[in-house]
């Protein structure tokens, strides 16, 4: 498959590849492109952004969780009918957990055969630019870099000066300058930049940094440079099908201001389990919809929505009153949160649903941050429960469950991570699962099957009963 296809990276994290990768996803997107975004890593909020600006989902593309041939798998399945993929890497070029790269941008560009886009912060320099963009062809000649966009500069004389640097020293084309301005900036929070699901005004922005991107960057050449990527051979397996046969059940799901972390390819997943998937709306809707075998609650930014959280009391008790009813829940992060006793937050204290005997106190530095390892204790509640069994995830939350009740019980022990304790993760109440660990739903574990498979028995337990 000889889809057009780049990966855009950076030096190093805060370069500005993610507002580079926004904007030109919407200005390739206006000239009539059909734009495919990925994203490295774990990541919820850029690929929201990018999906806005492209008009397309924006998919994960994560070696911590996903083997090669899945990676390559996913890459081709979403990227079916588009004109160009665009892909933004994390941190820096060659970094990562593994000392050989394994897990790097660079190792995501060779693996699908994407030329290099470097984004260079050029704040403070000029013609040490040369020796920087060198090193980085040197080091893994593997992982082309086919051009540069260079970003903050200051002005035409910099602008200048860096551009006769490397004209001087290297063989790489500058495809962009991007001065300064604020016309390029998304508003950040503690976790980084605040959803584009929360901002009402997300397409304006996007429609901004498109219009600076477009006018200092050379579309042309950036397309030409994609238009190099040779052809991707499938992998030799196939994505994991499911044959969507089973009996359906109805999963109710918290999409809303507060929650929206979640994968596109879990939800699928869990679709293509069997579930009907209802939105539920944690912040207006003052009940839960009739007739819910489960409910799936991720992510997001619970406290910077306690207010309105705890004042929709009937929403609260309904799902307390589900739970001890025995519906199955998944929660993740912010979904652990808000079915704790109480968010703790800048002085203030809201009441969440009450159904897990903690309280989540906010902090102002993280407490948990980057992959995690996760080992099954034999507690999870879900079929395929194997004690020992490991899992790969991720966490990022600055939040911790304090003042819980003696003795919980656990899903999972932390070999790497922090998690709910330092040692455990998971806890299980009753038919509930909340955790601070983002699963992906893969080939290694499998997680939607699992749950879907566990509504499932609970529906006809009830039923029997």
């Amino acid at each position: 498959m000889s889809l057009p296809r780049l990966l855009i990276s950076a030096a190093h994290k805060s370069s500005g590849k993610t507002t580079v990768t926004i904007g030109l996803c919407a200005a390739l997107a206006r000239r009539g492109l059909t734009v495919q975004p990925f994203k490295k890593g774990p990541d919820y909020i850029d690929p929201m952004w990018h999906g806005v600006a492209a008009g397309r989902t924006g998919r994960n593309l994560d070696f911590n969780n996903q083997g090669p041939d899945e990676i390559v798998s996913l890459f081709l399945r979403c990227a079916n009918g588009a004109d160009v993929a665009m892909i933004e890497g994390n941190k820096g070029l060659h970094d990562g957990v593994d000392l050989h790269g394994s897990d790097s941008s660079a190792a995501l560009a060779k693996l699908l055969g994407a030329p290099v886009v470097l984004v260079v912060d050029a704040a403070g320099i000029t013609r040490g630019v040369a020796p920087l963009l060198l090193g980085y062809q040197a080091f893994d000649r593997g992982a082309r870099i086919g051009g540069v966009i260079l970003n903050k500069v200051s002005g035409p004389r910099h602008e200048s000066k860096l551009r006769a640097a490397i004209e001087a020293f290297t063989d790489l084309p500058v495809i962009g300058a991007i001065r300064r301005s604020p016309d390029l900036a998304i508003v950040e929070r503690h976790l980084g930049l605040i959803p584009s699901n929360e901002m009402a005004e997300a397409r304006a922005v996007v429609s901004r940094i498109s219009d600076g991107i477009a006018a200092q960057c050379d579309l042309e050449a950036i397309m030409a440079l994609a238009r190099t990527a040779g052809p991707l051979v499938p992998a030799s397996s196939c994505p994991r099908a499911v044959s969507g046969a089973f009996p359906s059940v109805r999963i109710g799901i918290a999409r809303d201001a507060a929650f929206g972390f979640y994968y596109p390819d879990d939800v699928e997943a869990l679709a293509a389990g069997g579930a009907e998937l209802v939105p539920i709306d944690t912040l207006r809707d003052t009940q839960l919809p009739p007739g819910l075998d489960g409910l799936f609650i991720g992510g997001g930014f619970p406290e910077s929505h306690m207010e309105v959280l705890e004042a929709n009391r009937g929403m609260r008790d309904g799902i307390r009153a589900a739970i001890l009813a025995g519906l199955p829940v998944y929660a993740e992060c912010g979904g652990l949160m808000y079915l704790s006793r109480s968010i703790v937050w800048k002085g203030r204290t809201h009441a969440m649903v009450g159904a897990i005997s903690g309280d989540t106190v906010m902090h102002d530095r993280p407490r948990g941050k980057g992959f995690v390892r996760l080992r099954e204790t034999g507690h999870l509640p879900w079929p395929g429960t194997q004690a020992g069994a490991e899992i790969t995830a991720h966490e990022f939350h600055y939040s911790s469950l304090e003042n819980l009740s003696d003795n919980p019980t656990f899903a999972y022990d932390i070999l790497r991570g922090d998690g709910i304790d330092g040692h455990h993760d998971g806890i299980v109440v009753r038919n509930v699962v909340a955790t601070y660990a983002h699963m992906r739903s893969v080939e290694r574990f499998p997680w939607s099957d699992r749950f879907v498979s566990f509504v499932r028995a609970c529906r006809k337990e009830r039923s029997a009963a």
